[in-house]
């Protein structure tokens, strides 16, 4: 995705996650948050927990992890807007396998896969290991491209043999009923879901701009068919909870027993 984002449909994605992102992990409270994935987002900004990370895989070879050295030439910064040998406001700390997670089981309170589903080798896997390494109640955050909309339709026309070249040229859009039937599945129960970038992904800012009036129509006549979706998902664990005061049911008062003398 790195060269799309430069284009200006992929900045406008990214304004608009990075708002759906600051407004919704602002208000989840714990102590270790993990990005995977796209940093080019920094997802966890408005985050105060205090661990976050973000974890890269295979598809990041090139990215340097925190102490590898400087950027490669031509590439985005690490999230935060700092360079690899500076401290960042989320440290690139790890490479991992998303599918095999470096933590253990009820770990952590939050994780955010921006687009890390569409380009994981196994997205069921992937998050089944999220599942696996949340906390009791902890929050997942999901952002996926929508395939039944007007960027699905370019997806398609690129793997086609159109000129247009593809938002994921190696990934695959995941619908999002689908999503949801995974979500449920896995006992993560969905809280708030929304979509965003109901305009044509235009190559020109100009074109961008003239179709801005579809953002505030899509968003009431046609919402399901927005371009991105967003998921805000927790993890449920059954288990029994007393609700209301306990009463405590007063023992009923045995004779004691009484000590016998023999008149003799």
């Amino acid at each position: 995705m790195h060269p799309w984002l430069d284009s200006p449909a992929g900045r406008l994605l990214q304004q608009w996650e990075q708002a759906q992102l600051d407004r919704a992990v602002a208000d989840i409270f714990g102590f270790h948050a993990l990005q995977l994935g796209l940093p080019e987002l920094d997802a966890l900004r408005a985050n105060r927990m205090a661990h976050r990370w973000i974890a890269l895989d295979h598809a990041y070879a090139a990215w340097p992890v925190r102490g590898e050295g400087a950027s490669p030439a031509g590439s985005h910064p690490p999230a935060g807007g700092c360079t690899a040998d500076q401290d960042a406001a989320v440290p690139i700390a790890l490479r991992c396998d998303f599918h095999a997670l470096p933590f253990p089981a009820n770990s952590l309170d939050l994780v955010v896969l921006p687009h890390a589903l569409e380009l994981a080798s196994d997205p069921h896997e992937t998050l089944r290991e999220v599942e696996r390494v949340l906390v009791p109640d902890g929050r997942v955050v999901i952002i996926g491209f929508n395939p039944a909309s007007l960027w699905g339709a370019w997806q398609r026309a690129g793997r086609w043999g159109a000129r247009s070249a593809c938002v994921l040229p190696q990934g695959e859009f995941i619908g999002y009923w689908r999503l949801r039937d995974w979500l449920r599945l896995l006992g993560l129960h969905m809280e708030t879901g929304c979509f965003g970038c109901y305009r044509p992904a235009w190559r020109s800012e100009r074109w961008l701009e003239r179709f801005a009036w579809m953002e505030r129509v899509g968003d009431r006549w046609w919402p399901v068919l927005g371009g991105v979706y967003f998921i805000v998902a927790a993890k449920r664990v059954r288990g029994m909870r007393l609700v209301g005061k306990l009463k405590r049911a007063k023992a009923a008062a045995h004779a004691a027993p009484a000590v016998l003398t023999n008149r003799r």
